[in-house]
């Protein structure tokens, strides 16, 4: 039975097309899958004759699919958006000098008006690889990010960056207490949350636990349960930061086990990466359904093989990040399912010895981009798959392209072989901000040259001088 539909409310129907669901039976409509978004939600999936028959005199718009395939819109569960502008400063160096070296002077030295057109810049680059949310993984000017997610018309977890203590901190940063980093965090999920039609979430930020007291762990832990919402952190990136943790928190391993010690482990800690976690401590990740944002490019670049089959294995729900642009390059979560695949089977025959070629299916690859990326944001109730009643947000994909034929097996094509040109269309929210591989809510070309202006600017002012690779002749 077709829903009654409000005359004010705009009803777009999309027919034959390929719908992959993302639901709990994996559903797929092939080739004559149907649509029917009502406002900002899904109003009913099916076969497109049924459709029609129900909704085609109420229609607005009518899309043909015809050979196109729709996929929920993807989730970026660990995106710095205020590094956008530092894409390149940081190549080819270790962890430590990549922060105290690079990262910190740009992220202290940044004004809330570059961090807007970073946020900018970096949505342009989300949206066009299919991405309609993003997990902010903390920078300093919320209100800046919040501005260029209004405007971009995608949906967002911001987090403002916190730290308490911790060597080698800038000056501007180093005057932060427990108390004013929690302040200032009440004061943002007070300002900002819900805003923006609903599209935005405040989350409550760790840095790293090398950059976080006790108090502050305890403190965040409690605001984010009482304001219901998450804590996004770093947690177990390298080596120094367990051994660090052994000796400050006279722990027997690191960090995970401290956080579990002191109870911050829960089911609204996003942990991004989680590379050097304890056969014990996925256990208890798992037992407190802790989420992990697990970055396949920032892993191989410069931390390490994360134990991603074994987290999968123990059902810790494993969503996919790209991680900053100083640590990435590539904002494109389209490289990170192809990278998920390789990383984690070649894991497994550099650790074990022999090759799994069956180590994260294309399915589970997928699962992790879409639907587990809703449940890590604590946002599946609304977004991640393709139902009745959730919200419009969906991408449209063009499979006919060089990089995709021949399509013999879709699922398997759109995990290893899909590039950013595949993604054709997005809609987030019920709105169409991208047709036909242009963006529709910003100017590309604008936000490009500011951008460009702004972080050469910035990387003056931090005094921050790039390696000469080359013999430029002038």
């Amino acid at each position: 039975m077709a829903e009654v539909v409000d005359k004010k409310v705009k009803v777009t129907v999309l027919v034959n097309g390929n719908i992959l669901t993302m639901d709990k039976e994996m559903r797929v409509f092939q080739n004559n899958g149907a649509m029917v978004v009502l406002g900002d939600k899904i109003a009913a999936i099916g076969k497109t004759e049924e459709i029609l028959r129900a909704y085609k005199s109420e229609a607005d718009a009518i899309v043909d699919l015809s050979s196109k395939w729709v996929l929920p819109g993807m989730t970026n569960t660990h995106v710095h958006t205020s590094q956008q502008l530092a894409r390149g400063i940081a190549d080819d160096v270790d962890l430590l000098t990549w922060l105290h070296g690079r990262i910190w002077p740009y992220e202290s030295n940044m004004t809330e008006e570059e961090s807007y057109w970073s946020t900018l810049l970096c949505g342009i680059e989300l949206i066009h690889s299919g991405v309609t949310c993003f997990a902010e993984a903390g920078g300093q000017h919320v209100s800046a990010m919040a501005r260029a997610v209004e405007e971009l018309g995608i949906r967002a977890c911001l987090t403002r960056s916190t730290m308490d203590c911790g060597e080698g901190l800038p000056p501007t940063w180093a005057s932060e207490t427990t108390e004013s980093c929690l302040q200032t965090q009440e004061e943002l999920f007070e300002k900002f949350n819900g805003s923006a039609e609903g599209r935005i979430r405040v989350w409550f930020g760790l840095r790293q636990i090398l950059n976080a007291t006790d108090s502050l762990l305890l403190s965040t832990k409690a605001a984010a349960d009482k304001h219901k919402t998450g804590i996004h952190m770093h947690v177990a990136e390298i080596p120094f930061e367990n051994e660090w943790v052994t000796k400050t928190r006279e722990v027997d391993h690191g960090t995970v086990t401290h956080l579990e010690n002191i109870g911050v482990l829960g089911e609204n800690l996003l942990a991004a990466h989680s590379v050097w976690v304890s056969s014990s401590e996925v256990k208890m990740m798992a037992k407190r359904d802790v989420k992990v944002s697990h970055c396949p490019a920032a892993a191989m670049r410069m931390l390490g093989f994360a134990p991603i089959v074994e987290m999968q294995e123990a059902g810790i729900c494993v969503s996919l990040g790209t991680d900053g642009a100083p640590s990435n390059n590539r904002m494109s979560l389209v490289d990170e399912m192809y990278l998920a695949s390789l990383i984690n089977k070649g894991r497994q025959a550099y650790e074990k010895g022999m090759t799994d070629p069956t180590a994260l299916p294309v399915e589970t690859i997928l699962q992790m981009a879409t639907i587990n990326g809703a449940k890590a944001v604590l946002w599946e109730s609304e977004i991640g798959s393709l139902e009745v009643g959730k919200k419009a947000d969906f991408v449209i994909l063009n499979l006919d392209l060089w990089t995709m034929v021949p399509l013999l097996d879709p699922i398997a094509n759109i995990v290893n072989c899909m590039r950013t040109e595949n993604v054709e269309s997005v809609m987030c929210n019920g709105v169409w901000i991208m047709k036909e591989r242009e963006i529709l809510t910003v100017d590309e070309g604008m936000v490009c040259h500011m951008a460009q202006q702004a972080s050469t600017n910035l990387l003056k002012r931090a005094n921050i001088v790039l390696p000469r690779r080359m013999n430029l002749v002038q």
